[in-house]
């Protein structure tokens, strides 16, 4: 038997590796995308502003299920992000608001959605492609006006799964 052999037999005997596996931090998940600009709640989290739990560290990870009309995504971890009462900074804006994501791990996309009040104010499609890092999408808030919760899905392509986020709007 090789030394290189006969050190790896003693290493995995002495129970070494198992231990380097437990000492060397597991690397962040790198996905995926929320909305920067205006600031969705995940963003506002994010810049500790206001306090928030675990998204205040994931905001690009909240992600569940198609079809489902919440900010959290039914992610039970990022639930504050459901709580309407939290203290969410609201922006002003006018019947036009460019929305735009930052993307950690691009997907392949079949849709993005816009909804305010249960009413789809925008779509967009992407026809299965692999969007930038950065995407904008210019909205028309179809006459509603007043302070409103907008919710924008991003809809991948290749799962079953979007990714879900929040902005709280003041609209002219």
């Amino acid at each position: 038997m090789s030394l290189k052999r006969k050190l790896t037999a003693a290493a995995f005997g002495a129970g070494i590796v198992p231990l380097l596996m437990v000492a060397v931090p597991s690397a962040p998940a790198f996905a995926h995308g929320y909305i920067s600009s205006p600031p969705s709640r995940q963003a506002q989290c994010a810049a500790g502003t206001p306090k928030c739990g675990e998204i205040k560290y994931e905001p690009q990870s909240v992600e569940g299920p198609k079809g489902l009309r919440s900010c959290s995504g039914g992610n039970a971890r990022f639930a504050e992000l459901d709580d309407n009462n939290k203290g969410w900074k609201v922006t002003s804006v006018g019947q036009s608001v460019t929305f735009t994501w930052k993307l950690t791990a691009a997907h392949r996309t079949s849709t993005w959605e816009y909804y305010v009040g249960g009413k789809r104010v925008g779509l967009v499609n992407d026809n299965n492609q692999v969007p930038p890092k950065t995407v904008s999408h210019k909205v028309n808030m179809g006459g509603v006006k007043g302070k409103q919760k907008l919710l924008a899905i991003w809809n991948i392509a290749d799962t079953a799964n979007a990714f879900y986020a929040c902005v709280d709007l003041n609209i002219s």
